[in-house]
């Protein structure tokens, strides 16, 4: 039936493309799809008729939902009814209010997706955020990974553009594997589009976001992104920066649509806990790379009034071999960078509290088996001013431990990631 499905809407999608011709953004990377994906929308949607991947639809099924229009059908046949419906709505007569540009994630959880949704969809502009081992499950290697990513930029045309970020090797060397014009983006010299002159806004507790300029073709201007910390994050705003220089937007064009820019959910976001504590909610997913990244970043808060910094750390999924030494270099980087306790949660937790116990983590530990056990008895743990950094994969459902931790849970659905009705009865 999902095979009948699918093909259906291939087919529709094909049709919808060839009759409308818009513009397509397509973004894959391993990690900050999303991120870049919001930043994009956010810089484009004061210009042009735009639309973006909704929810997590960046696969077979998911990405012609997003071209017709829809959300998804799930088990209800009214529900795909109504989604075929509109596809022959489109087809049949013209929808002036049809999307000038399309935003489209695409997601790689195997050999051969990309290419796959490529070719349902063509890209005019391909945007590279990340390779790292996310998946490697099902790939084998980082060089599998690169691989697969690199298909989106490698069926484009001359006139179109690979955006690509310089400061990741692996797609820094896809430049040589594309027809298409490259605009860089990154905190590297030689990137075409840079972030430059980063700050946190506040100190420990207080910290409100990252401030910083975008440098581009011998300009810059201020960005401010509230609500969040990390450098890592603003890898987001330089991409959809470099998509609105590829369109041919002047910078101040650009600011403007950042300032509207808020990372979602799950991602960096800075939330108040109880006890006057600061949680660091990054529980959307998790990858070596991603957790790396995060728990550097709040390593490097200013230790102005906090008490403690503690890492909340749940299972990295889909490692495959790589598994029981990602998690100890996990615990291993979180000693290094300085925090007095880890709270490690689910299958591989003693991986992570042995790799901090055996490289200097003096302070306190402890597992849990999941969240859900792990919430009930984790605000015990916490103390006044404490900085919380909570991270996972999202077969872990770290978020429930945040909103465990939240000084007012009842903002759980305005916050926090996965709290649709289908998420919560999981």
């Amino acid at each position: 039936m999902k095979n009948i499905l699918q093909k259906l809407l291939a087919f529709l999608t094909r049709k919808i493309i060839n009759k409308y011709k818009p513009t397509v953004i397509g973004i894959t990377g391993s990690i900050g799809k999303t991120s870049a994906k919001e930043a994009i929308f956010s810089v484009l949607k004061n210009k042009y008729r735009v639309r973006q991947s909704a929810k997590n639809y960046n696969n077979e099924i998911g990405l012609p939902l997003t071209v017709i229009g829809e959300e998804s059908g799930g088990s209800s046949i009214l529900g795909w009814l109504k989604v075929f419906i509109k596809a022959w709505k489109l087809l049949s007569k013209q929808d002036k209010s049809y999307p000038e540009i399309l935003v489209l994630e695409m997601g790689a959880d195997k050999p051969g997706d990309i290419e796959y949704l490529t070719n349902l969809v063509p890209c005019t502009i391909s945007v590279v955020t990340k390779v790292a081992p996310a998946h490697i499950e099902f790939f084998g290697s980082i060089e599998a990974i690169a691989r697969e990513k690199q298909k989106i930029i490698t069926h484009l045309k001359k006139d179109n553009f690979a955006i690509l970020n310089f400061d990741d090797d692996n797609v820094r060397a896809m430049e040589k594997n594309t027809k298409a014009q490259v605009l860089s983006f990154g905190y590297s010299a030689d990137s075409k589009v840079r972030a430059i002159d980063l700050e946190d806004q506040g100190q420990g507790l207080e910290i409100q976001g990252i401030k910083f300029k975008i440098s581009y073709n011998g300009s810059s201007v201020p960005v401010f992104l509230p609500g969040v910390i990390g450098a890592h994050q603003i890898y987001s705003a330089m991409a959809a920066a470099a998509v609105g220089g590829a369109l041919g937007m002047n910078l101040i064009d650009i600011s403007i649509g950042l300032k509207e820019y808020r990372a979602p959910k799950g991602r960096m976001n800075l939330i108040k806990g109880i006890k006057n504590s600061l949680i660091v909610d990054d529980t959307y997913n998790s990858s070596p790379e991603a957790a790396k990244a995060a728990v550097e970043a709040v390593a490097k808060i200013n230790p102005k009034d906090v008490n403690a910094k503690i890492a909340i750390m749940g299972d990295m999924l889909e490692l495959g071999s790589m598994t029981e030494e990602a998690h100890y270099t996990l615990g291993k980087l979180i000693a290094e960078n300085g925090y007095n306790y880890i709270i490690a949660v689910g299958k591989y937790r003693d991986y992570i509290i042995k790799g901090a116990r055996e490289n200097g983590l003096e302070g306190f530990t402890q597992g849990f088996e999941n969240s859900e056990i792990a919430k009930n008895q984790i605000r015990q743990i916490i103390n006044d001013k404490d900085v919380v950094l909570v991270k996972g994969s999202q077969g872990s459902r770290m978020e429930k431990i945040v909103k465990a931790l939240m000084l007012e849970p009842e903002k759980a659905e305005e916050l926090l990631i996965r709290q649709t009705n289908s998420w919560l009865r999981n």
